[in-house]
């Protein structure tokens, strides 16, 4: 009888269709990695204040993808549980993709990023809790690797849409100052539409199992019984206490020492997050724990403990994504271009060629994709984690070292396989830790671990490389190398289920 009540298997197309729509919020993803430094610095903003100007994307994550992850877990309706996100999600980004390319200023642009990628976030998180949704313990990591194909494949595209749009439809890749290229613009609006159709594909091809149904095989599964928010005390005063000290320190540091203004965000960081849990803990004493503040913060808590040493991992990891995203083009076009003029044709052939070894790592992520499954096979989860993320590290570091421009596609192979293992790997080494019935809420504070290392980046990577490099962007690829090295060497430490 419990066997009856397990998922069933799902076929080859039925995972195919589920996934389809990460096919689109990567056109959405890739169109804002490769070109939003571009915006910026076409807009006026100098080199180091392009990090600052990117917090937007980290820091609407880190707000919206709980929120999202909770609210998801307790919606039904007639799109079912997370496919009304996946609608609402995909119209607000198409519209925004559509708008960005036209700011007239570059903070409208940089309030446009916020928009963007709070609309992305809404749409990606319930993508991620619908494979642990929809398949059972030894379907999940095939449906990750699924996502992590279409993200690949999506990404290629998206990426070097400006360069096929100069190169292969003749639009112009120039512009007067302060002007976005023709060939920018035209990108984001193709990137628009293919999003909205993808996850329209999505919505229209996919069930979602009734909330009675997910109750009965929630029944079934072997996961430990869930913690009861109203019978547990948490220490949330403790939580305040440390993250206001390290926050009132950095500011007091900043404010005395006349350090960068950066840092600011950092101390702010940790003092709302010490607001956060001082709240938490009012809550907690006068038991008013009936609601949805209060129980994400209890499961950030509470987060069983492969999630937590997977937190390390995912701290390095995207600590050098976010180092890697911000910095290719312009340590690209100063390293091996030679020039920082944005008006230059040499610059924005640079930049273009960015999108294109963007696009290269993506394509060799789709190909990773379906070669992770066999190195899983060979050396385990883990080993094979850790294995590409080493391969990154390598392929990041040696932008030093590689002169001429277009052999830069090499290292974006290393690259590709440690994008298509981050964005597979952990999710499975956690999908089958987490219950079935918090399965949103834990994916979106599970992002908090992806948020975080790029706020920090935002916040001191400028600073690094003024005082340490003499601004010279190379030297945050490196950083970002360095990065990936100690993700790798944190996966050892992590606790999985046996399969």
């Amino acid at each position: 009888m419990q066997q009856e009540q397990q998922k069933p298997q799902l076929s080859f197309w039925q995972i195919w269709n589920m996934c389809f729509g990460f096919l689109g919020i990567q056109f959405g993803f890739a169109l804002q990695n490769g070109n939003v430094s571009r915006i910026f610095q076409t807009l006026g903003a100098q080199v180091d204040d392009i990090p600052i100007l990117w917090v937007a994307a980290p820091l609407t994550g880190l707000i919206v993808q709980p929120i999202i992850g909770y609210w998801s877990d307790r919606t039904w309706g007639k799109l079912g549980r997370r496919r009304p996100f996946f609608l609402w999600g995909a119209i607000l980004t198409t519209l925004s993709l559509f708008i960005m390319p036209n700011s007239p200023t570059l903070w409208i642009a940089a309030g446009m990023l916020w928009i963007m990628d709070a609309s992305i976030n809404v749409t990606m998180e319930p993508f991620r809790a619908l494979v642990g949704d929809n398949l059972n313990e030894k379907q999940r990591a095939n449906g990750y690797a699924m996502q992590s194909f279409f993200i690949g494949v999506g990404a290629v595209v998206a990426s070097a849409l400006p360069w096929m749009m100069t190169n292969w439809f003749d639009v112009s890749n120039t512009a007067p100052a302060g002007q976005i290229p023709e060939s920018v613009k035209y990108a984001f609006y193709w990137g628009g539409a293919i999003l909205f159709v993808a996850v329209m594909w999505t919505i229209v091809n996919t069930k979602e199992y009734s909330p009675e149904q997910l109750a009965a095989f929630e029944k079934a599964q072997a996961h430990q019984p869930q913690i009861s928010t109203a019978n547990v005390q948490v220490n949330f005063l403790k939580g305040a206490v440390i993250a206001g000290g390290f926050g009132g320190c950095v500011l007091l540091a900043v404010a005395i020492m006349k350090l960068e203004k950066e840092l600011y965000l950092l101390s702010g960081l940790l003092i709302a997050f010490a607001m956060v849990f001082a709240v938490a803990h009012v809550m907690q004493r006068k038991q008013s724990v009936n609601n949805g503040f209060y129980h994400v913060i209890f499961d950030l808590f509470t987060m069983p403990t492969t999630m937590l040493q997977l937190a390390v991992v995912q701290f390095f990891s995207w600590f050098s994504l976010f180092a890697m995203w911000i910095y290719t083009t312009s340590a690209v076009t100063s390293f091996h271009y030679g020039t920082s003029d944005v008006t230059s044709k040499l610059y924005n052939d640079g930049a273009d060629w960015v999108g294109v070894l963007f696009a290269a790592y993506n394509g060799f992520a789709a190909i990773a994709a379906m070669v992770i499954p066999f190195m899983v096979k060979r050396i385990g989860l883990k080993g094979a984690h850790a294995a590409n993320l080493s391969l990154g590290a390598a392929a990041l570091i040696s932008f030093k070292f590689i002169g001429d421009p277009t052999l830069l596609w090499i290292p974006m192979v290393g690259i590709g396989f440690a994008w298509a293992s981050i964005l597979s790997l952990p999710y499975a080494m956690l999908s089958n830790a987490l219950p079935s019935s918090k399965m949103g809420v834990f994916m979106g504070i599970f992002n908090f671990f992806i948020v975080i290392p790029q706020l920090l980046a935002a916040s001191i990577l400028g600073l690094i490389l003024r005082h340490g490099f003499d601004n010279q962007p190379i030297f945050a690829l490196i950083i970002g190398g360095v990065s990936l090295l100690l993700a790798a060497l944190a996966v050892s430490r992590v606790t999985i289920k046996a399969q």
